[in-house]
């Protein structure tokens, strides 16, 4: 089977989590994830030369990832998040400013990169800087006609702006959004609400997009696309913490969509893997293999 090569392109940070820190950001969460799968994830971030930029390129190797298309900047830190857990174990995020990740260069690098990637998940918050923001559109455009563009929403107050989502949207084939953002992007994008499955609808209509996805965390998902849509009921698990989750349920959608499966596939596997993460603390777990061959082999119901 072809091993392809998916890119997670953005933030790469340190969540510091009251247990102590943890490499985040939902690129390197999603690149791991993928890697696990059996594809060939890759970060294209940028850190400090610093303390905390080496130990991210440690951290990077130890999980299996290169760090190879991680670019060094000497004169901002590398970035940083605070993170509180609440009772129901959903995480809130204060990002540092002014660090590494808001100075991405186009580079030769990146362009090769760009050329050589199958997908590429890519989201608002690595575009709150003009600098960041121009270099992730640099690296859409130079992508080939047949790689998949994933935009994974991520609303962090206050790092997004219209044009970013509107931009953003216009260069992606598929959009993830979770139950705030599917409400959310609809009304800043001038759009009256009209329930999940109606603005979904709206936003793939409108920016001609292949597949719409809605997370609804332990209520599962909605996808939709052109002919059909795929609810699923979501898999219980006793949730540790949330980070990542998301990230994860992006892996194996992108996992089983380069490979052709059915909506009802995407749903179920990507469903699987971000209850699993879910289950576990942190956003990089473990290695099981039990559960990532179901999460390969998933297959399960019809599309509505």
């Amino acid at each position: 089977m072809k091993r392809f090569t998916v890119v997670g392109l953005g933030e790469l940070l340190w969540d510091m989590l009251p247990e102590g820190k943890q490499l985040g950001g939902a690129p390197a969460n999603f690149a791991y994830m993928t890697s696990l799968l059996g594809d060939e994830g890759l970060v294209a971030s940028r850190v400090g030369n610093d303390a905390l930029g080496r130990a991210a390129a440690r951290r990077l190797q130890r999980i299996g990832l290169k760090s190879s298309h991680i670019q060094l900047d000497s004169a901002h830190r590398t970035g940083t998040a605070k993170v509180e857990i609440d009772e129901a174990g959903q995480p809130t995020f204060e990002f540092a400013e002014s660090i590494a990740w808001d100075f991405f260069q186009w580079t030769t690098d990146w362009n090769e990169l760009a050329e050589k990637t199958d997908a590429v998940c890519f989201g608002s918050l690595a575009q709150r800087s003009p600098r960041s923001r121009a270099t992730v559109r640099a690296f859409l455009q130079a992508v080939g006609k047949r790689t998949v563009r994933v935009f994974d929403v991520n609303l962090r107050q206050p790092f997004y702006s219209r044009e970013t989502l509107d931009e953003s949207l216009k260069l992606c084939d598929i959009v993830k959004l979770n139950q705030d953002e599917i409400t959310a992007v609809p009304k800043i994008l001038g759009h009256p609400a009209d329930g999940e499955e109606g603005a979904a609808r709206w936003i793939r209509d409108t920016y001609k997009l292949k597949l719409v996805c809605v997370t609804r965390g332990e209520q599962g998902s909605l996808l939709v696309a052109e002919k059909q849509i795929s609810n699923h009921p979501g898999c219980k698990v006793r949730v540790a913490d949330t980070v990542g989750s998301g990230d994860a349920f992006t892996a194996a959608l992108v996992y089983h969509y380069l490979r052709g499966a059915s909506l009802a596939t995407l749903s179920e596997a990507a469903n699987r893997m971000g209850a699993w993460v879910a289950g576990q603390t942190g956003a990089t777990p473990k290695r099981d293999n039990r559960q990532l061959e179901r999460i390969r082999s998933s297959s399960s119901g019809k599309d509505d």
